[in-house]
C-alpha cells in the first residue's frame, strides 16, 4: 500500500494509513446512481410521452382539416377544428360549458363513489361465502343484462330529480365490473400466506387490511378504470332522458338545434373528464402499489 492509501475499518473509518472502502458505503454509492439513473429515465421517458401525444394531436388535427377542406362539409355534418375551437371559448367565457360540466362531473363522482363502495362491499361478502355466491350471483347477472338505455326511461317514471336519476344509472353501469373485480381479487390471496397469518393469530381486520387488501388492489384498480369510462357513459344516458343540466344535455341541445360544433365541444369535454378520472386512478394504483415495484 502506499502512503497515501488510508485504511478504513468496516464501519467506513480510518485505520493506520490506508483506505478500504466499506461494503455498506459501497452498496450505498451504487443504490444513489442507480436511484439517479432511474430518475433520468423516467423523465426521458415522460418527456418521450408528451412528445408522442403532442405530435399525434398534431396530425389528428391536420387531418381533420384536410378532410374537411377536401370534402367542402357544412359545419352542421362536420364542423373544421377552428369552429370547434371558437365555440368552445364561446361557451367558456359565457360559462355555459362550466355549468355543464361541474353538474355532470358530480354526478359522474357520486355515481362512482356510491357504485364503487357497494360492489366492494358486495363483493367482499360474496368472495367470502361460496353459497351466497351460487343464491345471488343469478340476480346479480339478470340485473346487469339489462341495457341501461332500457331501464332509463323506467327511472324517469320512478325517481322525478334528474341529478339523482343520473346517479343511480351510473352506479348501475359500473356496479358490476367493479363487483366482479373485487371477488376475483379477494380470491387471489395465497393461501399459505392467509395459514400464515392465522398461525400468528392476526384478528380478521388484520388478515383483511394487511393481507387481503393490498392483494386485491392491483385487480380493483384495474375495475376501477373500467368503471370509471362507464360511469362517464352511464351520466350522458341519465342525461338523455329527461334532464335540463349536464353535457348530455347540452349533447341534446346541440343535436335539436343542429349546432355540431357545440356538440363536439360537449363530447370532448366528456373525453376530458374520463382521461382526468383514468389519470387519477393511474396515479393512486401507482402510489398505493409501490410495494410491488420494490418487490
Amino acid at each position: 500500500m502506499t502512503e497515501s492509501t488510508r485504511l478504513l475499518s468496516p464501519s467506513g473509518r480510518r485505520t493506520g494509513d490506508e483506505e478500504i472502502i466499506s461494503p455498506d458505503v459501497e452498496q450505498q454509492t451504487l443504490r444513489e446512481g442507480l436511484l439517479a439513473r432511474l430518475r433520468a429515465n423516467g423523465r426521458h421517458v415522460l418527456v418521450g410521452r408528451v412528445l408522442l401525444v403532442l405530435v399525434t394531436l398534431t396530425v389528428f388535427l391536420m387531418l381533420w382539416e384536410g378532410l374537411v377542406r377536401w370534402r367542402q362539409y357544412p359545419a352542421f355534418i362536420l364542423p373544421a377544428p377552428g369552429a370547434v375551437w371558437t365555440k368552445f371559448i364561446d361557451l367558456t367565457l359565457s360559462g355555459t360549458l362550466w355549468e355543464h360540466a361541474a353538474i355532470t362531473l358530480f354526478e359522474i363522482l357520486a355515481g362512482l363513489a356510491i357504485g364503487v363502495g357497494a360492489a366492494v362491499i358486495v363483493g367482499y361478502f360474496l368472495a367470502k361465502s361460496q353459497a351466497l355466491e351460487r343464491l345471488l350471483s343469478p340476480y346479480i347477472v339478470a340485473l346487469q343484462s339489462f341495457p341501461i338505455v332500457a331501464i332509463a326511461p323506467l327511472l324517469v317514471i320512478w325517481i322525478r330529480d334528474g341529478e339523482t336519476r343520473t346517479v343511480i344509472i351510473c352506479s348501475l353501469t359500473l356496479f358490476f365490473p367493479t363487483l366482479v373485480a373485487t371477488i376475483v381479487g379477494l380470491r387471489s390471496v395465497e393461501p399459505e400466506l392467509m395459514a400464515l397469518m392465522r398461525s400468528l393469530r392476526a384478528s380478521r381486520w388484520q388478515i383483511f387490511t394487511k393481507l387481503e387488501i393490498p392483494a386485491a388492489l392491483p385487480v380493483l384498480f384495474g375495475g376501477l378504470k373500467i368503471g370509471a369510462t362507464l360511469a362517464v357513459v352511464g351520466a350522458v344516458i341519465g342525461e338523455f332522458v329527461g334532464a335540463d343540466r349536464g353535457l348530455g344535455f347540452l349533447i341534446n341541445l346541440a343535436r335539436g338545434l343542429f349546432d355540431t360544433p357545440m356538440l363536439f365541444v360537449a363530447l370532448f369535454a366528456l373525453v376530458f373528464i374520463a382521461l382526468g378520472l383514468y389519470g387519477l386512478i393511474s396515479l393512486a394504483e401507482y402510489r398505493l402499489l409501490a410495494w410491488q415495484r420494490r418487490g
